[in-house]
């Protein structure tokens, strides 16, 4: 290598690097607009302590990524689905350049290699759903030197000290744990054995409903809970609690985090007297529960929406075009139970079991059809 070659190749990384820095400078720019009227009901501040984020205006269309971690259940399948049908609408599309979207399984490493290749193509804004709330430090002061914004939502990170432009959407984990908690102390006849179905392990959602169902169960220090792993999926959740059944006999109740379908045919497939059970926003669940309460399966259904993919976005948006934004967003909790369950509103006879129930977000103006979410590939 000859002399002038290298101080050519040394000014180039001078500038890379001042390029670097501007772009991240840029997002801590104060240079952005308040949040729109018509946003504010929707971008609601969390109780963490996430602040404002503020970015510099940029130019569309942007180029958006989705670095998805487990897809193997179908809530993240209509997670995805959501995402992509709200990012067709025209009014949407007009913003997005590209959207791509990766999902890894419940490798960590490779959910961090994904965001990080997503950085390095240059990508606006990375969207996550993570497989680990406090794994991600390092990628995201990656990301903050490239000037990237992340939002995550669903399983969001552990936020101990704010790293770059980082907002995170989410409903109230810990509060809907407690919720249906609360609910099943207030409902069960007996208040001996109470069976818990947990989700993925090492999941942040898993955690915090976990805590937060536990909150709600010490108000009675007598009652003896089983534990089981159900991977919020029916499949497993039904065998889990098969098993416990075998095992234990009988509960007064029972909680379970997703896979409430399957969790509850097993209920009516042990033939046994049918006990309370708060679960999660399945359409089937809201129909089983429909269809048997009279028999006594007294059930709560609090849902998760899977469109939170398609707020998740709507939020990327708003900030890439200069809109400050709460660093923690909290989205309503739906919910309903075996006296509010209304056919065509709060449950779809008509729609497959998986469906989410809860499939939208009017206060958002987030208005997906059925048709419209299911039209949609999960590739």
């Amino acid at each position: 290598m000859n002399a002038g070659a290298g101080h050519a190749i040394a000014r180039v990384v001078r500038t890379r690097r001042l390029l670097a820095v501007s772009v991240a400078l840029g997002l801590a720019a104060v240079a952005s607009q308040p949040v729109r009227a018509d946003d504010a009901q929707c971008f609601k501040p969390g109780n963490g302590s996430g602040g404002t984020v503020h970015l510099a205006a940029k130019p569309g269309p942007y180029r958006i990524a989705f670095a998805n971690g487990f897809i193997g259940n179908a809530w993240r399948v209509q997670m995805i689905q959501s995402l992509k049908a709200y990012a067709a609408q025209p009014a949407v599309a007009s913003k997005i350049k590209e959207l791509r979207i990766v999902s890894v399984g419940t490798d960590v490493s490779a959910q961090i290699a994904a965001m990080d290749n997503f950085i390095s193509a240059g990508f606006d804004a990375i969207l996550v759903d993570a497989n680990s709330p406090t794994a991600f430090k390092p990628v995201l002061r990656r990301a903050k030197q490239a000037g990237v914004l992340i939002v995550t939502f669903d399983n969001i990170f552990d936020r101990a000290g704010k790293e770059g432009a980082l907002v995170q959407v989410n409903q109230d984990q810990s509060e809907m744990g407690r919720l249906s908690g609360e609910w099943l102390n207030q409902t069960m006849k007996d208040k001996k054995r109470v069976l818990e179905v947990r989700g993925v392990p090492g999941n942040s959602v898993d955690r915090d409903r976990h805590d937060g169902f536990r909150k709600a169960m010490a108000a009675d220090p007598g009652l003896q809970i089983t534990e089981v792993v159900g991977n919020w999926d029916d499949g497993t959740g039904q065998k889990a609690v098969a098993d416990a059944l075998a095992v234990n006999g009988s509960f007064d109740g029972v909680y379970t985090q997703g896979g409430s379908v399957g969790v509850t045919r097993a209920l009516l497939d042990a033939h046994k007297p049918l006990v309370p059970i708060a679960g999660e926003g399945e359409n089937g669940f809201r129909k089983l529960i429909a269809a048997h309460s009279k028999d006594g399966l007294l059930g709560m259904s609090a849902g998760q929406a899977p469109a939170l993919s398609a707020v998740a976005l709507k939020v990327a948006l708003a900030a890439l075009g200069g809109e400050s934004v709460p660093g923690e967003i909290a989205v309503p909790i739906p919910a309903a139970n075996y006296k509010t369950l209304e056919a065509g509103k709060t449950y779809f006879p008509e729609l497959s079991d998986t469906f989410f129930a809860a499939h939208d977000f009017p206060v958002c103006d987030i208005n997906l059809s059925a048709q419209e979410i299911t039209g949609q590939s999960s590739k």
